[in-house]
């Protein structure tokens, strides 16, 4: 079976993917960590993000797997570095560029194969599961999500003001949803699911009862 969580930035798609993947017993996919290893693979390549064909040729050439909670490039764990904001205000240029994205459907398919799965992104139910079992969109309110940020990249010892991480979110969720390939789209037979006022526990809770009734 597989699962698709999609939804804007900030709105706890990776931690409650996370949790219900354990809950059910499935393989967790977290694919927004693969656009992170190949943004973080160009900058510690000094490479030029803006060259499309550039980045393409890299994503053909590093390796990224996802084992349990850590995100491995050619083998070196940098679970902790693509994390940073840096990665994250970068991010765009490898989501945007349509060569690297059709390579990384390729490893997400690949990843789920003869797997039960959840895996969250932008463009899961839509482009990369279109037939998947259980379809679920998270949202959360704007202010909601960037303080979720702020507080996650304080507590990763990021001192970056609020109202910057409000602006990037902002500018990340038009590229999200205005970009050519993949943009975030709820699919036509997702769950909307809001954030808004709930703990982690309840949210997953709640996922959990949606998946359930979709077996």
């Amino acid at each position: 079976m597989i699962v698709t969580i999609d939804g804007p930035a900030g709105a706890g798609k990776s931690s409650a993917a996370r949790s219900l993947a354990r809950r059910l017993g499935f393989r967790f996919l977290d694919t927004g960590a693969m656009y992170r290893a190949v943004t973080l693979a160009a900058r510690e390549r000094g490479l030029d993000l803006t060259d499309g064909a550039q980045l393409a040729e890299l994503a053909d050439r590093i390796h990224v797997e996802l084992v349990d909670d850590r995100v491995l490039l050619d083998g070196r764990d940098v679970t902790t570095a693509v994390r940073k904001f840096e990665i994250t205000d970068a991010i765009h240029y490898a989501a945007d560029n349509p060569a690297v994205r059709t390579q990384l459907v390729g490893w997400q398919r690949a990843a789920a194969a003869n797997h039960d799965v959840v895996t969250e992104g932008r463009d899961q139910g839509t482009v990369v599961f279109p037939d998947a079992q259980c379809k679920i969109f998270l949202t959360a309110d704007e202010e909601e999500r960037a303080r979720r940020r702020h507080a996650d990249l304080h507590s990763r010892g990021e001192q970056i003001p609020f109202d910057e991480v409000l602006a990037n979110q902002r500018l990340r969720d038009h590229r999200d949803r205005s970009r050519s390939v993949g943009a975030l789209v709820k699919a036509a037979d997702a769950i909307e699911f809001s954030t808004d006022g709930l703990t982690p526990d309840e949210v997953v809770a709640q996922l959990e009862k949606i998946v359930r009734s979709k077996q």
